[in-house]
């Protein structure tokens, strides 16, 4: 067995770790196995881990056996297993701290797609709130866009039927293993997406559906797009959650307005007032927040043509910016590239001075 798939897998299933700590782990000691291989007392010096965490890491063997049993289930129900570093995990939620080191998916899913929109909003929806959904999707059409949502009841699952009925591609994010289809009702939708989409997790085979997994899923839903519309959702609940989500990671977020007074029109509303969201009038407020509506002509053909003469680390950064539409924060640069911030610093100096990066306010760079 691929033993740093193993170790990947055995580093998500420590109790008490989270994604984030878990990355500074593999950033301190470079892989998972390594951080598995570290003695206590370096294990200790983390900042985060401390004793009590530090004795439970070492303890490989049982960690192992789960996870050489997860992997050879997922092998088994046909799922792949992602991990952070690798070219095929999402490269969208590498924006996001907290971002999953794993993710499981399942079907034909691309995890890359060009465009992504997140439609997600309650689970007793009203007449109004699923044919706007439906309206949305068919707007979304001409966009090629991926539709991502949470496949519950409601909004999510309208979304996921209304892209399948216009054939575009449908991520639904689960808060639960892959082999397990939550709700059970929305169970012929699920299997019709793997055709032509699929779902992810980032818990592993044989998870059941908990409530207390459904917040960690939103991150996964806001982070993996590019813009988010709330149709609707009352003051508490997971809509409103994936907003705020989105919100805190800088992801548009769009809502759509609804009749005063009404419970499930209360949660857009708010996010209107408090000004966590765009008024959604059409999907055309979308496209142009995320310019979409620039020409095709108006952008160069093959852009990598300008950089192929780059190498090293100036290369990674230009391969970077070109996987994120050729513009990022320093610090979202930083950590996809994987340089530390005096080097990054002083690489995008000297790519300023030699034409081929501009910096822009609030620490952004583009590529020129």
């Amino acid at each position: 067995m691929n033993q740093d798939k193993l170790h990947q897998v055995a580093l998500s299933l420590i109790p008490k770790i989270g994604p984030s700590l878990s990355r500074q782990l593999i950033n301190y000691f470079s892989t998972p196995q390594q951080v598995f291989n570290a003695t206590k007392g370096k294990l200790s010096k983390i900042p985060g881990v401390g004793p009590k965490l530090s004795a439970l890491i070492p303890n490989q063997k049982e960690l192992l056996v789960k996870a050489e049993k997860i992997i050879e289930d997922s092998i088994k129900k046909g799922i792949s297993i992602h991990y952070y570093k690798e070219d095929h995990y999402p490269k969208r939620l590498m924006n996001i701290s907290d971002a999953p080191i794993l993710l499981y998916s399942v079907g034909k899913v691309e995890l890359n797609p060009p465009r992504t929109i997140g439609i997600v909003g309650t689970r007793r929806a009203t007449k109004y709130g699923l044919q706007i959904t439906e309206d949305i999707v068919a707007q979304i059409k001409p966009q090629v866009a991926t539709i991502i949502s949470g496949l519950a009841y409601g909004i999510d699952v309208k979304a996921h039927d209304s892209a399948l009925k216009q054939q575009l591609p449908t991520i639904g994010a689960m808060a639960c293993g892959l082999d397990k289809i939550y709700p059970s009702g929305n169970r012929n939708t699920a299997l019709k997406m793997l055709e032509n989409g699929g779902l992810v997790s980032e818990y592993p085979v044989g998870t059941e559906a908990d409530a207390r997994l459904f917040p960690a899923r939103n991150r996964v839903i806001a982070g993996m797009s590019d813009a988010l519309i709330v149709v609707e959702a009352a003051k508490k609940g997971g809509a409103l959650i994936s907003a705020n989500i989105a919100d805190s990671y800088d992801i548009p977020v769009f809502a759509v307005p609804g009749e005063v007074g009404n419970t499930y029109s209360e949660g857009c509303n708010l996010l209107i007032r408090n000004m966590k969201a765009a008024i959604f009038t059409s999907f055309q407020d979308v496209v142009e927040a995320l310019n979409w509506d620039v020409q095709e002509s108006t952008q160069p053909k093959n852009p990598e043509l300008k950089y192929k003469d780059l190498q090293g680390d100036e290369k990674a950064i230009v391969e970077v910016l070109l996987k994120n539409g050729q513009q990022m924060h320093i610090d979202k640069l930083c950590w996809q590239s994987q340089l530390n911030m005096s080097t990054l610093a002083s690489l995008l100096l000297q790519m300023e001075f030699a034409g081929y990066i501009k910096p822009l306010p609030g620490k952004e760079f583009r590529l020129v």
